[in-house]
């Protein structure tokens, strides 16, 4: 039998395709066969019944946790996206200090001043927000080779770096447990009787801005 993914012989796009994720919510749904199949485990004994009574309170209680799990992995995010707002004004009370900061970076930092409660709508804008107001800091710490012999604004840089890769990997474990919730409310027959009986809906992964995603392309040498 022939592979049906052959990559000697298939169809290949040697121009490449750029992915994004689809911003849709897709409800948790069972059809009519759940509700027979819920009434038939209570006849003629009841005892299968009670058992899956029992399963269906376990899957409900697992859900909720799930639920509360994804709450936390964000907030870890938040936590991050916070202290790199912290050294942010560090950096550029540094800066502006030693050279005539562009005004708008002193504006982008001003936004953040009030503090960080970004929802999980705006969580990627703020992200992207503070990525620009740093490239704005980078590109003067590049162009004043003095600014390089600051030590302290040398570390508050490489705090910045250490800060980027953690937010990074917080985010892969959001996106994580995201995808283990957008399987499990699907999974037949409990925890989907449970979740479409909730109402329950998946749930979206970070995604890149745009501008990132334009950024990542570009040429760095």
């Amino acid at each position: 039998m022939a592979n049906e993914l052959d990559e000697l012989t298939g169809t290949v796009n040697e121009q490449g395709r750029d992915i994004n994720v689809i911003e849709k919510q897709i409800p948790a749904k069972v059809g009519v066969g759940s509700t027979i199949f819920e009434i038939f485990l209570w006849f003629p004994l009841i005892i299968p019944g009670l058992i899956f009574l029992f399963m269906k309170i376990s899957a409900r209680n697992y859900l909720k946790a799930l639920q509360q799990k994804i709450q936390h992995n964000a907030s870890q995010i938040d936590n991050y996206l916070e202290q790199r707002v912290i050294i942010l004004q560090n950096v550029v009370g540094i800066v502006e200090k030693s050279i005539d900061l562009d005004k708008d970076v002193m504006k982008s930092v001003a936004m953040f001043r009030g503090g960080v409660h970004p929802t999980e709508e705006t969580r990627n804008e703020v992200s992207g927000q503070l990525d620009q107001a740093l490239s704005n800091v980078r590109i003067a710490f590049e162009a004043y080779p003095d600014l390089k012999a600051h030590r302290s604004l040398a570390d508050a840089m490489q705090q910045n770096s250490y800060l980027q890769k953690e937010i990074t990997a917080a985010r892969e474990v959001y996106n994580d447990t995201v995808l283990r919730w957008n399987q499990d409310i699907f999974a037949w027959p409990t925890k989907a009787i449970v979740a479409a009986k909730a109402g329950y809906t998946t749930r979206i992964p970070f995604t890149a801005s745009r501008e990132t995603k334009e950024q990542a392309r570009a040429k760095f040498f």
